[in-house]
């Protein structure tokens, strides 16, 4: 099957197209499919894709093997023209992962990493329809935050319901990865008027602190998922620069726990943790002016710049 990279773009009018990456060439999905014979209801956006991902990814997989074709090129825009928007709008659930990668952990807190055998992976919702912004959209720093920190993710989404999966099943159930900024605020993070120290709703949730993408990449195009290099730049130095083999829990352990409690859906994310290189550890935060840009090798890129919001 030829690769691609399930993507959103804008039309111009500035709405959202479920689109297929091939080389240097975005293919509409509904359009493509229809060129190439193989018309489907689920077309239209992204997050229906990822409903019926195992006739899709198929089906994409067919399309992009057309992308030479004389009727598919004529749809096909040049990836350097189109404006990238988040892959899923929105996701129903983000599901992150707490300090899961072990140099992170051994960064913020000098702790070791937790005994698998007697601890289950710890998550947290980050609101992904309030949140989740797209490649060179703006992340605006909320009023109320002088400590916005940054956490480059690797993130799995969900390609079909998964209820009481076991982890020797879990990977079953993804449909591919992409990258989420997981962006903190260290001083909204944590309550001195109440006797519970952790507060993860004012602290991990605001207007654009999530961005995401630049696509999905399906998950069989990647051979070894804890094998990959992961990057993040704060207005261009490097601040993060580690693997994924530092993942504690791995993706199908994380899925295992999830899954006891609820039903995953698909189009559902989970960021799987950060790796060391944040700012708290070096008393550094963002600032109006800075840029992210985020690299994880055989993802791809995911690069936002940042002003002060309200």
């Amino acid at each position: 099957m030829t690769d691609f990279k399930l993507l959103n773009f804008a039309d111009a009018k500035g709405n959202p197209v479920a689109g297929i990456n091939v080389g240097d060439q975005v293919i509409p999905v509904a359009d493509g499919l229809a060129a190439i014979g193989k018309a489907a209801a689920w077309s239209r956006s992204t997050k229906d894709v990822l409903w019926n991902w195992g006739e899709a990814e198929a089906a994409l997989g067919a399309l992009a093997a057309k992308a030479g074709d004389a009727a598919v090129k004529g749809l096909a825009k040049p990836l350097a023209s189109v404006k990238l928007m988040a892959p899923i709008l929105y996701p129903d659930a983000i599901f992150c992962a707490f300090a899961n990668f072990t140099d992170h952990m051994k960064e913020m807190s000098d702790r070791s990493p937790p005994d698998k055998a007697t601890v289950k992976p710890l998550h947290f919702v980050k609101l992904g329809a309030h949140c989740v912004i797209g490649p060179e959209e703006t992340v605006r720093l909320p009023a109320a935050s002088k400590e916005v920190d940054w956490e480059a993710e690797l993130a799995v989404v969900i390609g079909k319901p998964a209820r009481n999966v076991k982890a020797k099943d879990a990977m079953d159930y993804v449909a591919g990865y992409t990258i989420i900024n997981d962006l903190s605020l260290r001083d909204r993070g944590t309550r001195k008027d109440w006797n519970v120290r952790h507060d993860f709703l004012m602290g991990k949730s605001f207007d654009t602190g999530a961005p995401m993408g630049p696509w999905i990449v399906p998950k069989g195009q990647i051979k070894d998922i804890y094998k990959l290099d992961m990057k993040q730049w704060i207005a261009g130095e490097l601040m993060q620069d580690s693997d994924t083999s530092y993942m504690h829990f791995t993706i199908a352990e994380q899925i295992e726990a999830l899954s006891v409690q609820f039903t995953l859906r698909p189009g559902d994310v989970i960021a799987t943790g950060s790796p060391s290189g944040n700012g708290r550890p070096r008393g550094i935060y963002l600032k109006p002016g800075d840029d992210l840009l985020i690299e994880i090798q055989e993802i791809g890129r995911l690069h936002n710049p940042i002003e002060q919001g309200v």
